[in-house]
């Protein structure tokens, strides 16, 4: 069968090499309190292939797919356009089925590809060394805070308030342990005086630009008052194309940098999977999780490619390692080259101010809406409204309407009441005039 290879026999043979008499024999530690009966489900009868796939796409047909409508989402997660040849290419064989370059004499596409996105990534940033990239944005800013924590032997980490509230908690999960975790008030469409809660307990500041509100934070003062503490600074960054546009982190006085790669050769894809972006300065090299790749030469004079660093638990004692992260987003990390290399730099900086000027028409749009308050002063492509009521409901209504008019902040900081009203909204190449016109009018319709 297609989805169940194994057959009565081969689970007979299984079970009597283990030495089990049946199935339920493998599950008796388990309390009998958690044991729950089949029964206890409301399944419907087994269907076919095909009369489950008509089933899935009933199901499916009732949500608005963000290429079916003027889509105005973003929050972390950006739709931009991918050129055709980006998959094209990643789905050459040597490419999709090749899992980890642990063979070098074999693997040397795939480590020259890795060679040069790190190569990329230290450009995009500012750096000095790039790794050969990470599961996601969140998970490396964590990756980072630990980095921090290991380099300055202190315990404590500051989070900005306005940085993304899913790397916030990916961040407490998993530096809580390690250290001391503290957020600073959110402050939505300003900057808070992050500078005030440096100590000298304190490990590394964590500040994302632009922010969850889509503002741009100017790094260097934070970074001064970091360093002057014996501090390093984390610059987080969720919208890469922003990267072709604005001064680079490592300019501002960065130590580690961790982006969201998704923005460039990576679509939305219902959520993953992504790519982490994560550089530091050449001197903490030793300290960065995950692998790197190198260039080198061969026995016969010619160009070639390792892995240099890899200093994770599949390597080494697990003691030693840097980090635990088991593997990279290869595949991603490869989409993310191919189109960062068919737009070259003028193409990227190009992309990024089309994207700035979409946002800037839209702002001005909207802002103009009676009872709407642009919250964002300065942004690259997402901004935050202030909506003269809760925007959760605002955007099931425009979606009524044909139109996926952002992220309510409410969604992502449940807990903050000034968040309520707020509604974050990015604009990217792909948004059209009459998108813009579709919005507001749609906005103008819900508030009236």
């Amino acid at each position: 069968m297609r989805y169940l290879p194994l057959t009565p026999d081969d689970r007979r043979v299984m079970l009597a090499k283990i030495g089990a008499p049946d199935i339920d024999a493998l599950f008796r530690d388990v309390p009998r309190e958690a044991v729950v009966p089949l029964t206890a489900f409301d399944l419907p009868e087994t269907k076919g292939e095909l009369e489950v796939e008509r089933a899935l796409a009933k199901l499916a047909a009732k949500n608005v797919a963000a290429g079916a409508v003027p889509s105005f989402c973003g929050a972390g997660a950006y739709k931009h356009h991918v050129p055709s040849a980006v998959d094209h290419l990643i789905q050459r064989s040597e490419f999709l089925t090749a899992y980890t370059p642990y063979q070098p004499e074999i693997a040397q596409g795939t480590l020259q590809v890795l060679f040069e996105f790190q190569t990329q990534v230290a450009l995009l940033t500012g750096m000095e060394v790039a790794n050969a990239s990470l599961y996601d944005g969140s998970t490396a800013t964590a990756e980072a805070v630990l980095m921090a924590q290991r380099l300055t032997r202190r315990p404590k980490a500051i989070l900005s308030g306005g940085l993304h509230p899913h790397y916030a908690e990916t961040v407490e999960t998993v530096a809580n342990l390690s250290g001391v975790v503290t957020r600073a008030p959110v402050t939505p469409g300003a900057a808070e005086d992050i500078a005030a809660l440096i100590d000298d307990e304190t490990a590394c500041v964590v500040v994302q630009s632009p922010d969850v509100f889509g503002l741009i934070r100017n790094l260097r003062p934070i970074a001064e008052a970091a360093h002057a503490k014996g501090a390093l600074l984390i610059a987080v960054v969720t919208e890469a194309v922003s990267l072709g546009l604005l001064e680079s982190p490592g300019t501002q006085g960065a130590d580690i940098v961790a982006c969201e790669g998704q923005s460039i050769g990576n679509g939305l894809n219902f959520g993953g999977p992504y790519v982490g972006l994560f550089a530091a300065r050449e001197k903490f090299l030793r300290q960065m999780p995950g692998r790197l790749c190198g260039e080198t030469v061969d026995a016969s004079g010619k160009r070639g490619f390792v892995l240099t660093l890899s200093t994770r638990e599949q390597h080494i004692r697990r003691e030693k390692a840097t980090s635990n992260i088991c593997t990279n987003s290869g595949l991603c990390a490869l989409a993310f080259t191919i189109h960062l290399s068919l737009l070259g730099e003028e193409g990227l900086a190009r992309l990024a101010r089309i994207n700035h000027a979409c946002a800037s028409v839209l702002a001005d749009r909207l802002a103009r809406v009676a009872g709407v308050e642009l919250m964002t002063s300065s942004f690259f492509n997402e901004f935050t409204l202030k909506l003269p009521k809760p925007a959760a409901p605002v955007v099931d209504a425009l979606a009524a309407k044909g139109v996926l008019g952002g992220v309510p902040a409410s969604r992502l900081m449940p807990h903050e009441t000034a968040a309520a009203n707020l509604l974050i909204v990015a604009a990217t190449e792909t948004n059209t005039d009459d998108d813009f016109a579709a919005f507001e009018t749609a906005l103008k319709e819900v508030l009236a």
